[in-house]
Parts: C-alpha cells; sequence; structure tokens
C-alpha cells in the first residue's frame, strides 16, 4: 500500500471521528434541549396549578371566616337574648322573694296570735279541769282509772260472750264433722261383727277319751301339760276337754296336738312330744302366714319379717272376744280413711293401725305395757320414729307428737267401739251401766244420771239451785276422771252435764 493511500484513509477516518462526535454531541444537545423543554413545561403547569390552589385557598378562607362571623354574630344575638331572659328572671324571683318575706312576717305575726290564743285555751281548759274535779270529787286520774275499768269491764263481758259463742260453734262444728268422718270411716270398712271365744274347748268322740287323754296315773295328761306348757280341764263337761293357757299361741299349739292325738289314737308320752313338736311347726307357720296374709288385707309394705310374724301371734289373742288381729287390719283401714279425710299422711297412719297392739302379742312374757314394748320392739326393726310414736301413745302413757299418733287412737278406739265389735255378757254390761249411775249419783248436786248409748254416755242433771255453770263443768271434770280412775271400759265414755233453770210465777 502507499502511502498516499495511507494518508487518505488516515485522512477518512480522522474525518469519519469528526463527523461521529460532532453528530453524537448534536444528539446529546437536542436531547438536552428537549428536556428542558419538557421540565419548562412542567414547571409552567406546576405554576398554574400552584395559582389555582392558592386562589381556592382563598376563596374556602373567605368563605370559613365569613361564616364564622356569622354563626359569632348569632351566638351573640342568643347570648344577648339569655342574658335579657335572666335578667328578667332574677326580676321575678326577686319580686316573689318579697312577697314571701312579707308572708313570713304576716305568719310570725299569726303565730303569735296562735300561741298567745293557745294560752288562753290552756289556761280555760286547766280551769275547767278544776272546775270538773271539784264538782265530781275526784280527780282526772281517778275519773281516768274508773273510765278504765268500766270500759274493761265491758270489754271483757263481749270478749267472754263472742269466745263462748265461737267455742260453741266450734264444738258443734267438730262433732258434726267429727260423726260424719267416724260414720263414712265405719261404713267403708264393713268389718265382721266378732264371732270368736276366749276358751280353747277340744270335743271328744266319747267319753272314753277322757281316760285314754288322762292315762295311767295321770302320766299322758301330766307329760302333756309339760310338753305343751298349758293346762287341761277334765271335768264333768260330756264330750270335750278345756284347754286353759295364758299365752294364746301355746294354747292354739295344745288344742291343734290334742285334737290330732284324738285323732291318730295313740297317746302316750313319747308320741305326744313328738305331736306337740311338729304342731309347733305348723303354727308357726300358721302365724308367719297370718302376719302376711293381714299386711297384704291392710295394704301396708316394708315391714321386718320378724314383725310380721309377731304380728301373726296375734291371730291367736282376743280382748272381749275381738281378735286382735283382725283389729288391726281393721284399724290400719280406718287410719288410712281418716288420715285421707283429713289430709295427714295416709302410710304413716295406716302402719301406725296395723302395729299399734302389736305389743300384746309379746306382754304376757315380757313386762311392761303392751303399747311401751310394741314401740320398742319396733324400733329394733327400723319402724318410722312417726309410728314408734303412734305406737307407744295411743293409750296416751306417752305425749303424742304427730296427727297421725291422734289418727291411730282414733282408729282404735272406733274399731274397739263400733257396734258388733266386740262382746260383753248381759250381766257384765248391766253391771257397767248400773255403776256408771250409781258413779254419777255420788257427787253432790246431782239430781238424776242416765248411761245411754250402750254406756258409752253418761248424761247428768243437776239441781240449779245447788250448781252454777262453772260448777257444771267442775262436776264434768271431776266425775269423767273418777270413771278413768274406778272402771276399766273400751273406747271412751262422754259425760253431759245438764243443768235447766225455770223461773215461774202465777198472774193473780
Amino acid at each position: 500500500m502507499t502511502l498516499v493511500e495511507i494518508l487518505i484513509m488516515v485522512l477518512a477516518l480522522i474525518i469519519g471521528v469528526l463527523v461521529g462526535y460532532f453528530f453524537h454531541r448534536y444528539q446529546a444537545d437536542r436531547a438536552a434541549k428537549a428536556k428542558q423543554d419538557k421540565a419548562d413545561d412542567i414547571l409552567k403547569a406546576a405554576q398554574t396549578q400552584a395559582g389555582l390552589i392558592v386562589k381556592g385557598a382563598q376563596d374556602n378562607s373567605t368563605k370559613i371566616i365569613q361564616a364564622a362571623e356569622s354563626e359569632i354574630k348569632e351566638r351573640r344575638i342568643e347570648l344577648n337574648k339569655e342574658t335579657e331572659r335572666v335578667e328578667k328572671r332574677r326580676s321575678e324571683l326577686d319580686a316573689r322573694f318579697d312577697k314571701i318575706e312579707q308572708r313570713e312576717q304576716a305568719l310570725n305575726k299569726r303565730q303569735s296570735q296562735v300561741d298567745k290564743r293557745g294560752n288562753e285555751i290552756e289556761k280555760l281548759y286547766e280551769e275547767e279541769i278544776k272546775k270538773l274535779e271539784q264538782i265530781s270529787q275526784l280527780t282526772q286520774d281517778d275519773a281516768k282509772k274508773e273510765l278504765f275499768a268500766a270500759v274493761e269491764k265491758e270489754a271483757r263481758g263481749d270478749m267472754a260472750r263472742i269466745i263462748r259463742q265461737i267455742e260453741t260453734e266450734a264444738r258443734e262444728e267438730g262433732e258434726k264433722r267429727a260423726r260424719k268422718l267416724i260414720a263414712d270411716a265405719i261404713q267403708r270398712v264393713a268389718s265382721e261383727h266378732v264371732a270368736e271365744v276366749t276358751r280353747a274347748v277340744v270335743t271328744l268322740p266319747s267319753e272314753e277319751m277322757k281316760g285314754r287323754i288322762v292315762g295311767r296315773n295321770g302320766r299322758n295328761i301330766k307329760a302333756f301339760e309339760q310338753a305343751a306348757g298349758v293346762d287341761v280341764i277334765v271335768d264333768d263337761t260330756p264330750d270335750s276337754v278345756t284347754i286353759s293357757c295364758f299365752d294364746s299361741v301355746r294354747r292354739e299349739i295344745a288344742r291343734r296336738a290334742l285334737a290330732k292325738l284324738i285323732l291318730d289314737g295313740r297317746i302316750h308320752p313319747a308320741h305326744i312330744e313328738k305331736v306337740i313338736e311338729d304342731e309347733t311347726k305348723g303354727v308357726e307357720k300358721v302365724i308367719n302366714e297370718a302376719g302376711e296374709q293381714a299386711a297384704y288385707e291392710a295394704n301396708v309394705t316394708g315391714l321386718h319379717p320378724e314383725v310380721l310374724k309377731m304380728m301373726g301371734r296375734l291371730k291367736f289373742r282376743t280382748s272381749y272376744g275381738q281378735n286382735q288381729l283382725a283389729h288391726a287390719v281393721e284399724a290400719s283401714k280406718l287410719a288410712g280413711i281418716l288420715a285421707a279425710e283429713i289430709g295427714a299422711n295416709v302410710e304413716l297412719s295406716k302402719l301406725g293401725g296395723f302395729l299399734h297392739d302389736i305389743g300384746k302379742a309379746m306382754d304376757h312374757n315380757q313386762d311392761g305395757t303392751h303399747a311401751g314394748l310394741g314401740a320398742e320392739f319396733c324400733k329394733r326393726y327400723g319402724v318410722h320414729p312417726v309410728v314408734l310414736n303412734a305406737i307407744a301413745s295411743h293409750h296416751h302413757e306417752v305425749d303424742q307428737d304427730s296427727v297421725e299418733a291422734v289418727i291411730t287412737e282414733a282408729a282404735d278406739a272406733i274399731s274397739g267401739a263400733r257396734p258388733g265389735a266386740r262382746r260383753e255378757d248381759l250381766e257384765a254390761y248391766i253391771k257397767r251401766i248400773r255403776s256408771l249411775e250409781d258413779m254419777s249419783m255420788s257427787f253432790d248436786g246431782v239430781q238424776q244420771a242416765f248411761a245411754i248409748q250402750a254406756g258409752r254416755e253418761v248424761r247428768i242433771l243437776v239441781k240449779p239451785e245447788t250448781i252454777d255453770d262453772l260448777g257444771s263443768a267442775r262436776l264434768a271434770r271431776d266425775i269423767a276422771k273418777k270413771i278413768e280412775e274406778t272402771m276399766q271400759y273400751p273406747g271412751q265414755i262422754r259425760v253431759t252435764v245438764i243443768r235447766e233453770t225455770r223461773s215461774t210465777e202465777y198472774a193473780k
């Protein structure tokens, strides 16, 4: 390559470089000018926006200032009105206060006049009291005492009359109610009349059997009495022997054993002991069944088997010819009816009526009354405390703590006193009736005495000139107390004292 070509190439390269430089600078200046124009446009837009914002802010501030000035003007007007109103109210209060002060002054003047008038009246009153005391010759305290005494006397008279009237009405209503309850209970139970006897009599097929029962030198009858614990009475009564024993269960065992021996025909000491042992077991079974059956009939539940067994022993116990187990069932039913009528506890009342005489099954073997023994026995087997009290108190040996105890006593009395419940021979009946009348006639002032209602009531006519009304009440109480102390009877006896005053005049 020649030098010229090299110079031309170098020159061309320098020219190219210069052209590129100036072209790049031209592009840079043009871009810078475009950015400057854009910045100027943005600055102008910002200035324009700022002018608008400032103008809007000036307009808003002007409006706010105008609104504030308007509100301040209104508040100032209202404040002026309120100030005028307060001033007016203050003027009215001042005027009212002046009127009150004037009225208070007037009242003070009037109070002074009233006090002065009161003092004058007090003086006049004292003067009048002194004049009245001089006229009546009594001091004020003495007059008060006499007035109070007169008022008290009159009030006591009225009170006594009202109390007597209320007591009479209550007694009549109570008697009607009681008669209705008792009659209803008796009719609903409707038990059988008594038909049992208290002696055990064994019928013999012939008179020869008496000799076999006695045995040679009396060995058979002695063995029988010793094994059974009874007395066998062989007398002139044809074709029968009598078994006597205070224990009704042993008496029943002996009766059944003797009847079996007579039917068997083999009567000797060894066989007698075996038969009595067998019949003892048989009677125990009968006792258990009788107690369970009685509880079923009375509709009582929850009793211990030993209690039912002891109740079953009452099957062979009688009182005035009345079977005691049947009496217990009847008393339980009556107690349930009475409890339902008056709103008491029916279950506890039925239990009390059923168990009240359980002590009679053991009172021959232990010391104590049948009520106390029965309550103590039932307590050992978890009987309810209310029922225990009903058993122990049905003869008033202890206090009655509940209405169920009173119901038990009433059911017992109704069952024993109802017509046909107990048997009493004619001679004893007449003797009891006559003793009632004679006992009543033994008191001073008694004119006549009548025993009525089969001896369950005694009516006494007294001499009115000898006994007054209070004496009549005292006489009835004394006669009732003497009957309780000297006589034995089922149920209760009502004592009625009648005093009649007659005034007679003749017109001439």
